[in-house]
């Protein structure tokens, strides 16, 4: 009687986790912004070679920024989003350098750095206001 219930039971578990259906891709955009899942590459080939880039959105969409420059001193000087008063959610560095960041201009209050050739989901609570090489 044991054997039965457990397969039974078994089945029922299986039925009810796989009737939840598939993720759809708007979840799954949602879930790797939230859990700090790495994002997919693919999303990010909008950052030109030789370019840092910030994104208005996760996973590298929404309105984008880059710079060729290897310090800004202000990025709200030439990026609409951040001027507008929008964080910065996602990040892609290009360029041949580690680039760190700061949630003032002029240097000041670093919150994280990004190596060449690799970016993803930042925390999104905060605005890049300047960056420079490192």
């Amino acid at each position: 009687m044991n054997r039965i219930t457990a397969c039974a039971a078994t089945a029922i578990l299986l039925a009810v986790g796989l009737g939840s259906g598939p993720v759809s891709a708007t979840d799954a955009r949602t879930a790797a912004g939230q859990s700090g899942h790495a994002a997919p590459a693919a999303a990010f080939t909008r950052c030109t070679h030789g370019y840092f880039c910030a994104f208005a959105g996760w996973n590298g969409e929404g309105t984008r920024c880059q710079w060729t420059v290897r310090e800004m001193r202000n990025t709200a000087d030439n990026c609409s989003f951040i001027r507008e008063g929008r964080n910065v959610l996602s990040v892609w560095n290009k360029t041949e350098h580690r680039v760190q960041y700061y949630t003032q201009t002029n240097f000041h209050s670093r919150v994280g750095s990004t190596l060449a050739g690799q970016g993803g989901n930042l925390q999104g609570d905060y605005q890049i206001r300047s960056f420079k090489p490192q």
